[in-house]
């Protein structure tokens, strides 16, 4: 049964995948920043899915909350094999016009939550005979856009660490992907007139990323690329 720990999944990608990893039998631990939600789908995944499932309230963009998370959810795991860095958040806006304070916010959350919780369980990944690190960047890690702001310098600075991680842990037995997905509809679309067909779903990245997980013995997907098939919006 291999041990695995997701970022932010009461919602969007990251629930669909730890959904995912419960239908294969994996045990789970999760973080969300609201109560009830997290108690909610601990709860689902217990009981739906019958795995050793452990959810946490934490705030990924502080990172006192995120050295906690890691220590609890390592500990009621026993160990860990996969790490998903998924948390993440977007704020609109332009560089010359965005509110004072946007930067930091999207850097602490998008970039600095995720490097927090890499430091902090590398040492239980390195004993891990199958183990992998997945960083839920965006197409906005390489596509810059109107609007987007920080947040694009956020998602191209969360591919830069993915590189660098991959660079760092060749010959060892850690794989790193970086996950790029394009419109997806999450709770970040709420509100678009756009059709629902117009985006991909959230179990469509998921089953992306249990494909590039179930593979990683011999071979490793350095970056995982998902777009709508109608492309961009």
């Amino acid at each position: 049964m291999y041990k695995v720990l997701i970022s932010g999944a009461t919602r969007g990608i990251g629930r669909a995948l730890a959904i995912r990893f419960a239908e294969e039998g994996c045990a789970v631990a999760f973080c969300g920043k609201d109560q009830a939600r997290v108690d909610g789908f601990q709860t689902l995944l217990r009981q739906d899915y019958g795995i050793d499932a452990h959810g946490f309230v934490a705030d990924m963009g502080n990172k006192e909350d995120v050295q906690a998370f890691a220590l609890l959810a390592v500990q009621r795991l026993g160990g860990l094999d996969i790490l998903v860095n998924n948390a993440g958040i977007f704020l609109p806006g332009a560089v010359g016009e965005e509110a004072d304070g946007v930067f930091e916010t999207l850097m602490a959350v998008n970039v600095a939550g995720a490097y927090h919780l890499t430091r902090a369980v590398m040492p239980e990944l390195r004993k891990s005979q199958r183990a992998h690190i997945f960083n839920i960047c965006s197409t906005a890690s390489i596509m810059p856009y109107v609007n987007g702001g920080s947040y694009c310098i956020s998602k191209f600075a969360l591919l830069g660490m993915s590189k660098v991680l991959r660079a760092e842990t060749l010959g060892s037995r850690i794989a790193v992907t970086a996950v790029l997905p394009g419109a997806t509809l999450t709770d970040s679309w709420s509100g678009t007139e756009l059709p629902e067909t117009r985006f991909m779903q959230a179990e469509d990245v998921a089953a992306a990323i249990w494909s590039a997980w179930a593979i990683n013995t011999h071979s490793v997907v350095e970056e995982l690329l998902v777009r709508p098939r109608a492309g961009d919006i």
